[in-house]
């Protein structure tokens, strides 16, 4: 469980500290929503790409949902690309309901001609394959159900090396317990620092290995709202 090299140990935070992360980066810092998954994206590729090589995945797909945690998919599926590591989409959603940064990046990876597909009854064949899920985020109150109930169902039967973006989808960020149905990741790589749920040693069944990203949120603004491990 890990982050940046020579930094402090990483803070937690609750949801609404999350989303106060974010919001405040954008307005009070004026950085772009879109910077921020640029950020996000670039540290996932980092460790997407190691667990590739641990692996030895020959390629890559990307379960991707509607809203921001998708469009950190759609951006790493970009960046793996680049580094010619063959990839596809998973999408599970309306494309037409993809809005803001994660529309922007959706646009991108489409003019790329990358492959974007409609959810199937089964994924495809996984030998070799890193699994990315890019499908729910820290905002998931509600049980999950439909489509992307099976979908982590699928993730969970496949045996195959998975990645989880920020947070394992269905797992509750602020108790650490799945919320009917939670992926269960080889690695999650979550930004600013350890969600609140992951302080429940029960959630280690479903992050596996932690790794902090720094996404560019300054650091007096981190050290503001998160807690220090200690105290949760």
């Amino acid at each position: 469980m890990s982050g940046l090299p020579g930094a402090h140990p990483p803070l937690v935070f609750t949801r609404e500290a999350v989303r106060e992360v974010d919001r405040r980066c954008i307005d009070d810092f004026a950085i772009p929503g879109i910077v921020l998954m640029e950020n996000a994206a670039s540290a996932l590729a980092i460790a997407a790409l190691r667990l590739i090589k641990q692996h030895r995945c020959t390629s890559a797909h990307i379960l991707a949902g509607p809203g921001n945690n998708g469009g950190d998919g759609f951006a790493l599926a970009r960046k793996l690309h680049n580094a010619a590591v063959p990839v596809t989409i998973s999408l599970y959603a309306d494309p037409d309901r993809v809005t803001g940064d994660a529309k922007a990046n959706l646009d991108i990876i489409q003019r790329m001609n990358l492959r974007i597909d409609e959810p199937a009854p089964s994924l495809p064949p996984t030998n070799n394959t890193l699994l990315i899920d890019a499908l729910l985020g820290t905002g998931l109150t509600n049980n999950v159900r439909g489509p992307i109930a099976t979908a982590i169902d699928q993730i969970n039967n496949a045996n195959a090396p998975t990645l989880a973006i920020d947070i394992p989808s269905g797992l509750d960020c602020d108790t650490g317990k799945p919320l009917s149905a939670a992926v269960r990741a080889t690695e999650t790589v979550t930004f600013v620092g350890w969600k609140q749920g992951f302080t429940n040693k029960d959630s280690l069944a479903y992050t596996g290995d932690i790794t902090v990203a720094d996404i560019g949120a300054p650091i007096e603004l981190v050290q503001s709202l998160g807690q220090s491990r200690a105290t949760t």
